[in-house]
């Protein structure tokens, strides 16, 4: 072998360990920033918001990838009280049974607002039905309705004698939660005989394809569907941003919310998301129909955030 034929192939080898090397090197990298990842889940309510702002962070922040769930509030905080998550959306404030599973599991976190809602109590399109009561909405709820208010008559007497069919939130959604205590006086308390979906899409489509259906979920849901439904004026009120904020939409107007657990607020992605999420909030909260808070607020919720460890 010549000596020019050894250096040769010297080189060749001294490149392929270079490309390993490299190689390496890239494998790491792509590594580093598949590991930055926001995990989210929870409420349906708030999905539309926080998928709004993942979709422009990532934009912005393409080494970082943001998943977003729809596992209901109950869902979301089982996943995030067992740290299976970094951010949980909620459309009703943490349970003490959740708060001791956070407890149990070493989990902190912050609640921060982020938007109201208007809770929408909404009928098909074609349906004469306007206006109800919270009494009426009682009586066609609670518990006791189950098996024996099957007709519209059944709750008013100027009603239609035409079969009632219910779609709402299943029970692991904070909708769920919020609607029972506000109208049967007991948060869960509800009849169960009734189409039931943690996803407002499913109800929403139930209530639209029959004339005689009740179905209640997010204000946003229903801005988004107005072709298939109408909303129900309740004690006289419709469900409308002003109403909400000049507070006379009572008792289902509501703040909805996302807790940050201690662990994830360390990780510097996490922690770039969330105080984009309370510059950028406004717009987003806007353009899915929802009630944006004071930039006041947003900016308070910002200051406690930043203090958060």
């Amino acid at each position: 072998m010549t000596s020019k034929t050894k250096t040769l192939k010297q080189v060749a080898a001294a490149s392929a360990m270079l490309a390993v090397a490299a190689t390496s090197v890239i494998t790491v990298q792509q590594a580093v920033l598949a590991a930055k990842v926001i995990k989210i889940d929870g409420s349906s309510t708030v999905f539309p918001i926080t998928e709004g702002v993942a979709e422009r962070f990532q934009k912005n922040n393409p080494t970082v990838k943001v998943t977003v769930g729809v596992s209901g509030t109950g869902g979301g905080f089982k996943k995030f009280c067992a740290g299976e998550t970094d951010i949980s959306n909620a459309s009703r404030p943490i349970k003490d049974s959740e708060k001791e599973l956070c407890a149990k599991n070493g989990i902190k976190y912050m609640e921060m607002p982020v938007a109201y809602d208007a809770l929408t109590v909404v009928v098909n399109q074609n349906s004469p039905v306007t206006a109800l009561t919270t009494a009426e909405l009682k009586k066609i709820w609670e518990p006791a309705a189950q098996g024996k208010i099957k007709t519209w008559n059944q709750v008013n007497s100027k009603f239609p004698n035409t079969p009632i069919r219910l779609f709402g939130p299943g029970a692991d959604s904070g909708t769920f939660d919020y609607f029972t205590e506000e109208i049967n006086g007991k948060s869960g308390a509800s009849r169960t005989d009734f189409t039931a979906s943690e996803d407002d899409n499913v109800l929403v489509r139930g209530v639209g394809g029959d004339k005689g259906s009740l179905g209640y979920f997010g204000f946003a849901y229903y801005l988004a569907n107005q072709g298939k439904l109408n909303s129900v004026a309740i004690n006289g009120v419709k469900p409308t941003k002003e109403n909400v904020l000049n507070g006379k939409y009572k008792p289902l107007s509501r703040p909805v919310f996302i807790y940050v657990s201690d662990k994830a607020a360390k990780k510097g992605e996490v922690r770039a998301f969330v105080q984009y999420y309370l510059k950028n909030a406004k717009p987003f909260v806007d353009r899915v129909g929802y009630i944006a808070l004071p930039d006041s607020q947003y900016n308070s919720v910002a200051s406690r955030f930043n203090a958060f460890r």
